[in-house]
């Protein structure tokens, strides 16, 4: 089940396999202890230099002392992520009198480190959970460009959340520190009951973008694969064997709910889901017809119409962000290439001519981009075609074998599979090919997307 606690401003959710509840209480904005004043800038236009030393523990005990250091390091690893703003390393801190309050904080000190901005924050206990609050000041001026107030009981959703907000109000950025990432995995080393070939279960998993809290959304000991998030991040289309077949099914995370969105004896198999833009339609391969074709279906499964009509396989289905178009996999013209289609079903044209392409993502705004697996000798390699220059730079350079790349919601990042640990792992990148991070260790992880 999906269990709701929310108090104050963060509503804190934690997934399981079973259903969650119907109706979860809507989260209320967060509360604001002051108007912002200033926007940070650095010295001759570079980034601004950020100070996150440990929070303020208001409450006299251990446990508040280290969710104060919790927060802090979450919340700095948070900001660093998007590369907005350099960081003075958090190991010289030491050398700074720690403030008790918001009224001793030692700017002067500060000032000499070549501090622009500086994050501090105090953490109190109550009977809610915690109280945290959270100020960015300006070092020069010591005027505060941020501050929130939160309340809540998942210390890292309040630094995830307060990540997000100092990136929009400071620098204009969505960023991704809330968001989510799915996948499918073989980790708990279950097999398929009643099978010739004595498959391995996979089931479905969801992380947090920085790959913690990992958890299983579905419990039903068969393949469970290529999860895919709806547009508002509260469904995962995927492809499931359930009923014996590959079929597309949809789980609506919060109600509860499971929607056979493909179904039937004649239906053939059904693979490799993708949600248009706004969520009503999901685009899909299948081999009822005779060869994989791409195929579109309402949400629901009604409506169901053929979009390619090739002899050869046409599969891996994305949507671009304006949901009038479709990149796909063919082989049509010989090895597999990204291909890009009219949801009217017109206007196919090649956009890729490599050795083998596969499993294209299309990224959305301010970008127009598709990444994409290309084949370097035995594996594969993650490359991004700009549509708009018809530009291609490669993100990844043989360290094992690098596939099903899927595009983080402000396209600034990707996720991605890689053997470069051995077994299958699930990593990101940024979309210049720097910052590569592991996110799973334990069994095979493939398929990942992440969350709007």
């Amino acid at each position: 089940m999906t269990k709701i606690f929310l108090a104050g401003a963060v509503a804190i959710a934690v997934m399981y396999a079973q259903p969650p509840p119907t109706n979860p209480p809507a989260q209320p904005p967060p509360q604001q202890p002051s108007e912002i004043v200033t926007t940070l800038t650095g010295e001759g236009g570079s980034a601004p230099r950020l100070a996150v030393p440990d929070f303020i523990a208001l409450s006299p005990d251990a446990e508040t002392a280290a969710v104060a250091k919790t927060v802090a390091q979450v919340l700095w690893d948070d900001l660093n992520f998007e590369r907005e703003f350099a960081f003075i390393p958090r190991d010289v801190y030491s050398t700074i009198p720690r403030a008790t309050s918001f009224a001793d904080i030692p700017f002067d000190r500060w000032r000499e480190l070549n501090a622009d901005g500086l994050v501090v924050g105090t953490v109190q206990k109550t009977t809610g959970g915690l109280r945290v609050e959270v100020r960015l000041y300006n070092v020069r001026n010591r005027q505060m460009a941020f501050g929130r107030e939160y309340t809540g009981a998942n210390a890292r959703l309040i630094a995830h959340t307060a990540s997000d907000e100092i990136h929009q109000t400071q620098r204009a950025l969505r960023g991704v520190a809330r968001t989510k990432i799915t996948f499918n995995s073989d980790r708990d080393g279950e097999r398929m009951a009643g099978t010739i070939e004595n498959r391995g279960v996979k089931e479905i998993y969801l992380a947090d973008y920085d790959g913690e809290n990992q958890r299983r959304l579905t419990a039903n000991k068969t393949l469970n694969i290529t999860p895919r998030w709806s547009p508002d991040s509260r469904a995962i289309a995927f492809t499931s064997y359930r009923r014996g077949g590959a079929n597309i099914f949809v789980s609506n995370i919060f109600e509860g709910t499971l929607i056979e969105v493909t179904k039937g004896p004649a239906v053939g198999e059904n693979w490799l889901p993708a949600w248009s833009p706004d969520g009503a339609r999901v685009a899909f391969t299948s081999t009822r017809d005779g060869n994989p074709e791409i195929y579109i279906a309402n949400r629901d499964g009604s409506n169901v119409r053929r979009l390619t009509n090739n002899p050869m396989i046409d599969i891996s289905p994305t949507w671009s962000p304006s949901g009038t178009q479709i990149a796909f996999t063919s082989d049509r013209t010989g090895t597999p290439q990204i291909w890009i289609i009219d949801v009217d079903g017109l206007n196919a044209h090649k956009v890729t001519s490599e050795s083998y392409c596969d499993r294209p993502s299309w990224s959305g705004p301010p970008y127009n981009e598709i990444a994409y697996s290309s084949k370097n000798g035995p594996g594969f390699d993650i490359k991004v075609l700009d549509l708009t220059t018809g530009q291609t730079r490669q993100l990844t350079f043989g360290e094992g074998s690098n596939e099903s790349p899927a595009f983080a919601p402000n396209g600034r990042h990707i996720v991605f599979t890689s053997t470069r640990s051995g077994k299958t792992q699930v990593f990101t990148v940024s979309r210049d090919a720097k910052n590569v991070r592991q996110l799973t260790k334990v069994g095979n992880n493939e398929k990942p997307d992440w969350s709007r």
